[in-house]
């Protein structure tokens, strides 16, 4: 190496540019911007070009890459903390008014559509939906095979969906 401030950078750069870019890289895993700190290293090298000789150019690097990787990790850490923090504590969009009339158009369509079921089919599914009873209870109940009360509520609740697959 040549003493000049210019040969002395010029040369670091050959010499340790992919020493510098393993050491980054290791550090952060995100290969495209361990290739922008590692031109960020050479270019604040540039600062200190008064106070640079040959034998302590490599100290320099390794400290300013240090120093480089440990400001990202910081700034990286405290942008997750702080996405965290909004997204914990945004209160999401919602129009509790609309929401509350969508429900109320789909119940009231589901009570059309069950008005038109057949009378046995419409209990079967009525007690299932509303009154959250089992198959076995509600065979006890009406006085009916578990395998009928099965038919009518795969039966209702087919011609549920389709028939509000049409309303929506």
């Amino acid at each position: 190496m040549t003493d000049t401030y210019d040969d002395i950078v010029t040369c670091s750069y050959k010499e340790y540019h992919q020493v510098i870019l393993s050491y980054i890289t290791f550090r952060i895993t995100h290969r495209c911007d361990a290739e922008d700190l590692t031109q960020d290293v050479f270019v604040r090298l540039l600062d200190y070009k008064q106070m640079l000789r040959p034998d302590t150019v490599k100290y320099f690097l390794f400290t300013i890459a240090r120093n480089i990787v440990t400001d990202y990790l910081r700034r990286y850490y405290k942008k997750q903390e702080v996405d965290s923090y909004v997204y914990d504590t945004m209160p999401f969009s919602t129009n509790e008014t609309e929401e509350q009339i969508i429900a109320d158009d789909l119940y009231g369509a589901e009570q059309r559509i069950l008005s038109a079921f057949p009378a046995q089919r419409r209990i079967v599914y009525a007690l299932n939906r509303y009154e959250d009873k089992s198959t076995e209870e509600i065979a006890g109940e009406l006085n009916l095979s578990r395998r009928t009360v099965d038919y009518h509520l795969f039966l209702g609740r087919r011609d549920m969906r389709r028939c509000m697959k049409e309303c929506i």
